[in-house]
Parts: C-alpha cells; structure tokens; sequence
C-alpha cells in the first residue's frame, strides 16, 4: 500500500487554524492510530505529532479495542483491511460503546461503496491512501472540531437540565408553602366554624383524621387522600350560611327548618367550587349526606355516583358522631359505632369502605381521638393527609 506524507508549503490560514484547534482544546487531542502495516502507523504518527497531537499505534483491530478499554481518546484512524479485527468490525464496536468518539476510516481500495459503507456504520469521514499530509492533517482538525460541537451540546442540555430540576425543585417547594398557608387558612375556617357551632367542637379534626386513617387502609394515592382531607375538615362550612336561631336551635326542628339546614350541603358546596385547589373536596362537601342506597341528599345519589371521599367520609362521620357527647345523649363506645356501621353497610353505608373499616383496631381511632383532643389547639389535622406522615 502506498502512501504519501509529502508535505506541500502551508497557508498561514492552514497553520493559524490548527492553531486554535490546539488552542480550543487547550491539551493536545490523543488520536489512536490502528493499521497492520508499521510504516503507514509511522508515518502518520509523525505527521500527527509534529502538529502537536498525542498519538498511540495500534497494530490491529483486536489491540485497539485493547487499547481502548483503558484509554480514551478524541479521535480514532483505522484502516478498514487487517488481517485480525477489520475496520467495519472495530467501528462499529467503537460505535456501540463511544458513539461520540469520531472515526475516520483509512483504506486503499478505491471503491466508492467501501467508504460510503462506513459512513453508514457511523464513521464521521474516510481517507483514500495515497493521501497528501494535508489531507490527513485537515480531516483530522474537522473530526476533532465535530467532537467537540457535540460535547458542547451534549454539555448545554446537562446544564439545562440541572437547571429545569434546579427551578421545578424550587417550584415544589414554593407550591409545598402555598399549600401548607392554604392548610393554615383552612384550619382558620374550621376553628371559626366551632365557635358558630359549639355544639360539634373538634368534630371536624376528628372526622378528618378519621377519614384520613380510612383512606389509607384503602390504598388511597397520596394525592386523593389530601382532596379526601380538606373535603372531610370543610364538610360543614355551609352551615355558616345557616341562620344562627335553626343552627343552636336546642330542640327539635321542624320540617321547613330540616330543608333549611340540609342546604348546608349545597352553599358549602358554592363557597369552595370557585377555588381551584379546593375544587375536588367541594364534591365531597356537595355529596357528604348522600346514602349508598340513594336515601340520602341534596340529590338522592347512589353507588358509585357518590365520589369516594364522600363514601369515606359518610363513614367516618357517624365513627365520631355515635363517640362524641351530644346535648341529648352522651357518648357510646367504639364497638357500639362498630355495630351500627356494620348494620348499615350498603344503604347508608359502601360495603366496601365498611368491610376495610372493621379490619381497622378500635385502638386506632381511639388514640387518633386522644391526639386530636390533647393537641387541638395547635394539631393540623390537614397535613396529617401529606405522603410523609406516618
């Protein structure tokens, strides 16, 4: 094979341009040089080396793969026919480990279709010995630059995404506080609820955190149970709206005061609708006196019309209603709660939602019960519904 490294009088712009070549790169680029014939690998190493590259001889394909398993390098130059590994072979493992690390074919055989076979296999250029000093020198600097256009890019999207991770993490954070003053605005509400009805203190933490607990066992996603929790603590705002002298009416009342009092349902519903992140627990305030069976109201739902946080909470409420003191009874244990659930299941009352509820210990909602009383004044029931709380 015959090759030629003669070496025809540089241009300035020759000289300047591998100039700022070197410069770019700031250290000399390591070029692995892979042919079977010595005096081709030395001769090209020479003409490499005197521009200042790093250049390592292979004497085949089997030792440059050697080589490169230990070793790496900007640029690789192989001849395409060797009589262990052949240059096809080489490249295409080169490929399929470095895709970055151009390759530049070296053949003697003059046929068009060997080179254009390469570039398909992913060979970034192709020399066709005898070739001029120049000619090799000038495909080099163009591969060298091509590698390092696409480490710069593949540089640019590694920043730009820590940068997208670093500004959706402060976004996560940001949205965390706002949710967490939302919570506290909540709490507010419900506080101010109690004073308007005193007769039902701390039902509305309790039946939260009951709900909560019942979720859960269901397998509820994290991100339903938090709709779940502000639907269940925010399931008698309505009742602001109900005229003070039917709300702490002591005795009885009467059928027109019952339709009164059952709008609760619908102005809770109306108050929270237009607030976007309250939107999902609005359907649970709206449907919370619906029965399994379709007894219930303001729309006579049944099965699984009712959403699912109301079909917990349905459950959870009467929990804390049947164990809480009320003016014209006091209260009855867990087990007697136990009971009346169960007697309910399927018309007041999801079989579902019941059948997970009786696996659940009374010793659970009693110490739920015993928490929230001892820690009412400062307890955010709310966030008890995050992923992190045990």
């Amino acid at each position: 094979m015959a090759l030629s490294l003669a070496q025809p009088k540089k241009t300035n712009s020759a000289r300047e341009s591998r100039g700022e070549t070197q410069l770019r790169s700031r250290k000399p680029a390591r070029v692995l040089v892979v042919d079977d014939e010595s005096p081709v690998r030395d001769m090209i190493a020479a003409a490499l080396e005197r521009e200042g590259y790093t250049v390592e001889l292979a004497a085949g394909g089997r030792e440059a793969l050697e080589i490169l398993e230990v070793n790496s390098f900007n640029l690789v130059l192989t001849d395409i026919v060797m009589q262990d590994v052949n240059g096809i072979a080489l490249l295409e493992r080169i490929h399929s480990l470095q895709p970055n690390l151009p390759v530049v074919m070296v053949t003697a055989v003059h046929d068009i279709s060997v080179a254009i076979d390469s570039m398909r296999r992913g060979a970034y250029d192709y020399l066709l010995k005898p070739f001029e000093r120049e000619q090799l020198l000038s495909t080099v600097e163009r591969a060298l630059s091509h590698r390092q256009a696409l480490e710069e890019t593949r540089n640019y999207h590694q920043s730009l995404e820590e940068m997208v991770r670093a500004r959706t993490e402060m976004l996560r954070h940001a949205m965390e506080d706002l949710e967490h003053s939302y919570d506290v605005t909540l709490e507010a509400l419900g506080d101010a609820l109690d004073l308007k009805d005193s007769e039902t203190e701390g039902h509305s933490k309790r039946v939260t955190a009951y709900a909560i607990a019942l979720a859960r066992a269901m397998g509820i996603p994290p991100d339903e149970i938090k709709i779940i929790a502000r639907g269940a603590f925010l399931h008698d705002i309505g009742k602001m709206a109900i005229p003070d002298d039917i709300l702490r009416k002591p005795g009885k009342l009467t059928p027109e005061e019952q339709l009164v009092m059952r709008e609760h349902c619908s102005r809770g519903y109306h108050m929270l609708r237009k607030i976007p992140f309250l939107a999902g627990a609005a359907e649970i305030v709206y449907c919370h006196q619906e029965h399994y069976d379709g007894g219930g109201y303001p729309n006579g739902l049944r099965g699984r019309e009712i959403p699912i946080g109301a079909r917990i909470f349905a459950v959870a409420d009467t929990l804390d209603a049947i164990t809480s003191d009320r003016p014209y009874r006091k209260a009855r244990g867990f087990d007697t709660a136990r009971e009346e659930i169960l007697r309910c299941s399927g018309t007041q009352f999801d079989p579902a939602v019941v059948e997970v509820f009786l696996k659940i210990p009374n010793e659970l909602w009693q110490e739920l019960r015993s928490e929230i009383s001892g820690q009412n004044k400062r307890y955010s029931t709310i966030e008890m519904a995050g992923p992190s709380a045990s």
